[in-house]
């Protein structure tokens, strides 16, 4: 069965963007009724009715996060609801009115978006993008040659920075000191959660460090291309069938491409995730000779657990795949 008969395509990112942009003009009427200027005066700093700072997460890396570090001092709501692919989140005009009273909004420039032009109109002065707070990574030519990705293509690197706990615990302790700003009172107890948690993430950094170090293969080939912090942090070789957006259609040549470097490099796993249609990687996996197995990149709530043991699952994962003793 040729490639192109199993792939289904989804909305183009122009699709979502027009839709996302219509939402935002429908917006201004939501804010008007209830009486929120559509500026970001001194009203809408004002905390949440509970007294507490009301925190915005973009998508559930960020909801966890933003709960470790805000702990009961805060007031924390998802943007995306599980069992969303995040990428493809369309804000509803109550959810922008929510962006535009918040505190705080914890996003990732380029992932969403509508978040992204949600942010930019309505809450510039109060975006807390997690990707500042590290040097990203550059997202490889291949990845953006490839069709679809247009958020990615706008800000110009790999958003993905959440798959890296090293990375992870930098962005965790600036967001300590973010909300510690927004609320002085709290400042400490904001501070001592963010070293609790960068003290997780660094535990879990050491096993990743530990558990890869010594594998026969060091080759993932993944759905898309959303491994690319993991890879570079614990020296492995990602090879993605999509780019950096699971939307982006991989075309003919970039599959035979993807084939070719699995059989000379002896590939044995193809990785697909639960959000995203598998057919390609199946039927890319029957072709080669290769099995599949999931490989979580985190973009939403696990069933079971949370962001530390979704993450421990993916090394478990690619400890069988990579040979690892």
């Amino acid at each position: 069965m040729p490639f192109s008969s199993v792939y289904h395509r989804r909305p183009s990112p122009r699709s979502r963007r027009l839709n996302a942009l219509a939402v935002l003009l429908g917006a201004g009427a939501l804010l008007a009724a209830t009486g929120c200027s559509a500026d970001t005066g001194a009203s809408a700093k004002e905390p949440a009715t509970s007294g507490k700072p009301k925190i915005l997460a973009a998508f559930y890396p960020l909801e966890w996060i933003s709960t470790r570090v805000g702990g009961s001092d805060v007031t924390i709501t998802g943007l995306t609801q599980p069992g969303v692919e995040p990428h493809d989140l369309e804000l509803t005009p109550r959810q922008i009115a929510d962006i535009e009273q918040a505190d705080l909004i914890v996003y990732i420039k380029g992932v969403q978006p509508a978040v992204d032009d949600a942010v930019e109109e309505y809450a510039k002065d109060k975006a807390f993008d997690a990707a500042s707070t590290i040097t990203p990574l550059a997202a490889a030519a291949e990845e953006r040659n490839q069709e679809g990705g247009e958020a990615h293509e706008q800000v110009g690197y790999d958003p993905h920075i959440w798959l890296d706990p090293n990375r992870l615990a930098t962005t965790v302790t600036e967001l300590g000191k973010r909300l510690g700003r927004i609320d002085g009172a709290h400042a400490a107890a904001y501070t001592g959660r963010a070293n609790s948690a960068a003290g997780d993430l660094g535990t879990l950094d050491k096993d990743f460090q530990r558990g890869l170090t010594t594998c026969a293969s060091h080759t993932i080939l993944t759905a898309h291309a959303a491994f690319g912090y993991l890879s570079d942090r614990y020296k492995l070789k990602q090879v993605g069938i999509s780019g950096l957006d699971p939307e982006a259609e991989p075309s003919p040549a970039r599959i035979a491409e993807v084939a070719g470097i699995a059989r000379q490099e002896r590939v044995t796993t193809i990785f697909t995730e639960e959000l995203v249609s598998p057919k390609v990687a199946e039927v890319l996996a029957k072709e080669v000779g290769a099995k599949t197995a999931v490989l979580n990149p985190i973009e939403s709530r696990p069933k079971t657990g949370d962001y530390l043991s979704a993450a421990r699952t993916n090394l478990a994962t690619l400890r069988t795949a990579l040979g690892c003793s």
